[in-house]
Order: structure tokens, then sequence, then C-alpha cells
């Protein structure tokens, strides 16, 4: 009798199971899917707002930057793959002021980690939506930031 007893209960528990999966199968089936067409509408693909792209300078109308040369992000950077290059000028009023002379950025060897967006204190530099990287040359992935469009220039080349 006993036998019986457990043929049945796990007779019935296997068909339990099998009605859980069939019905989870079936509402999945029934599901709407979501499937971005990517080459063809690459203009309307929009990535989420925490998604890190390329690191970019913002540049005002009058085309300035944020970026005091201070070097934190290039310190911050686990890897190297930021190089301020900075110099010094003297003002009208005599004083020296360290300017940014030159921002490259090599993407090639980014861990897209936010270290060095973090890093800033003033806000020069952020990540943006762009995720198309793919060059045949890997100098092309060395970005100059401080000259606005310059490294769309160079990525187009």
């Amino acid at each position: 009798m006993e036998n019986n007893n457990t043929y049945f209960s796990s007779f019935f528990k296997g068909i339990k199971s099998l009605s859980v999966g069939l019905k989870t199968t079936m509402r999945e089936f029934f599901t709407p899917k979501v499937t971005e067409q990517y080459p063809e509408n690459r203009k309307e693909l929009k990535m989420f707002d925490r998604f890190r792209g390329t690191l970019v300078m913002p540049h005002n109308e009058r085309n300035e930057h944020h970026c005091v040369a201070c070097g934190l992000c290039q310190m911050a950077c686990p890897n190297g793959t930021i190089h301020v290059t900075s110099e010094t000028v003297e003002t009208e009023d005599g004083k020296k002021k360290k300017v940014l002379a030159k921002y490259e950025y090599n993407l090639g060897s980014c861990m897209f980690c936010q270290l060095c967006v973090n890093a800033c204190p003033h806000g020069a530099i952020t990540f943006d939506q762009n995720f198309e990287h793919a060059v045949f040359d890997r100098s092309k992935l060395i970005l100059t930031l401080n000259h606005p469009g310059s490294h769309v220039e160079e990525k187009k080349n």
C-alpha cells in the first residue's frame, strides 16, 4: 500500500511541476516582444540615463569649458586613460594661472568606471549616450576633448 501511495504522490507532483512550467511558457509566449532594429533605426535608439558612452567635455555657446586643468581626473583614472596637459600663463593683472592646453582621452583603454567624472570638482567632464565606438585603427580612439567636435571629426576619418 505504501508503494502505491508514493507512486501516486510522485505522479501528481510531476503533473503539478509540468503545469507550472507550461503556465510560465504560455505567459511568456503571449508577452509582446520589444526588439530594437539597430542599424536601420540608429537615430531613434535611446540608451538609458545612466549609460556610460563616450567621455565628453561640454562647451557653452562661447566655446568655453569648465576644466581648470587640476588633474584630479587623471589621478583618479585607474589605468591611465586620461592625460591632462596644462600650461601656465600670466594674466593681465600679473598673476600666473594654470590653463588647460590639451585633454587627451584614450577610449580604447577606458573601463567606463566613472571615477574621473566623480573626481572632477567643476563638473567639466561627463559621459554621453554615444555607444558606437567601432574603428579600424586604434589611433582613432585617442580623443582630444578640449576642442569641441574634434573627437567626432577624428572618429569619422
